[in-house]
């Protein structure tokens, strides 16, 4: 029996033999202490790649988020502008409320993506203790649930222009950062330009198990490890998956054009079978089925593929790691 196609989300990657060898041979130590050399190594690794003085390895993507927003927002009100669609709001179980005592004002624009003059149409009057302040905005690199797509450079630059404008702090989710790098041929230094905090996540297509490392100031990431500690992040010897981090910076980022490419080719795959599908820059293909779409993926599960339902009628199939060329051949049979 074949074994099951897994398109269900990107966070399926396992690590692979040799990266499995890197992590039970590393070098390790006391993070906390900064005594392990390897958990140090990634942080100044992802610190250089991301233009930060320095960076703290986190657990997962979601604790850089929350730390993030902690970091930036006061007690008494603050607020974030941020897509609707977007992962703090759709996926950390109102962390930004519960953790930073965060007002959010989500936007409601095309793709996943707003523009400068967005941000300046949803900025508080300031001065008026009627309204929440405007503190804090937040983009996400590439847009998932808006099918993986990636902000155009010129666009997020007038959105940081609008921000600094205003005084306001600036944060960017990169979970799929190194899917826009690869798709745009852009530096990551060049998105995160302008930006208080980045982080970039070593799971989901570079393949790691576990981590994600946040970027920042100096005087930004001492404050970020009290929070660490705090939230229970803090590790000991970290080392085997800051290995795993390492490894896959080394050896998975260009393959990502790879997940790309079968992205691409099951989403020609889908529109010749007849689906509506959404546009696909990256690793994300969403598409749009008859009837409900929580039934039509338990019905493909059936037949050995899984996929995610994102919406009453919207499917999302994520392409990575472990589903190669004949994955998304046998995938697009299963749909047929």
């Amino acid at each position: 029996m074949n074994p099951l196609v897994n398109l269900y989300s990107d966070t399926q990657t396992r690590p692979t033999p040799a990266m499995r060898r890197a992590m039970a041979e590393a070098e390790v130590g006391d993070e906390q202490r900064f005594e392990d050399p390897t958990v140090s190594e990634l942080c100044a690794r992802v610190a250089a790649l991301l233009g930060f003085e320095a960076a703290v390895f986190l657990p997962s993507g979601t604790m850089c988020n929350e730390i993030a927003f902690r970091l930036h927002i006061r007690p008494g009100g603050d607020e974030v502008i941020l897509h609707r669609g977007s992962h703090p709001l759709i996926a950390e179980a109102g962390g930004p409320a519960a953790f930073a005592g965060a007002m959010v004002q989500p936007l409601d624009t095309p793709a996943g993506m707003f523009t400068g003059d967005d941000v300046r149409g949803a900025l508080r009057r300031p001065g008026n203790r009627y309204e929440p302040r405007s503190r804090l905005v937040s983009v996400e690199q590439t847009t998932n649930m808006a099918g993986g797509r990636v902000w155009p450079a010129a666009q997020l630059r007038g959105v940081v222009d609008a921000a600094r404008e205003a005084g306001l702090r600036l944060h960017m989710d990169g979970a799929r950062l190194m899917n826009a790098v690869v798709s745009a041929g852009v530096p990551a230094s060049s998105y995160t330009e302008g930006f208080d905090t980045a982080w970039l996540d070593l799971t989901k297509g570079l393949g790691a198990p576990v981590g994600a490392v946040l970027a920042g100031s100096a005087e930004l990431i001492e404050e970020a490890w009290r929070y660490k500690q705090m939230l229970g992040g803090a590790m000991r010897q970290a080392g085997i998956l800051a290995a795993a981090g390492l490894y896959a910076l080394d050896h998975h980022v260009e393959r990502l054009a790879d997940d790309h490419e079968h992205a691409a080719r099951l989403a020609d795959g889908l529109r010749e079978a007849g689906y509506s599908v959404w546009p696909v820059e990256t690793n994300i293909v969403i598409f749009d089925v008859e009837g409900d779409a929580g039934e039509w993926c338990a019905a493909l599960e059936s037949k050995g593929v899984r996929m995610g339902a994102v919406g009453p009628s919207a499917v999302r199939a994520v392409t990575h790691l472990d589903v190669d060329a004949d994955g998304v051949a046998r995938a697009l049979e299963a749909v047929a």
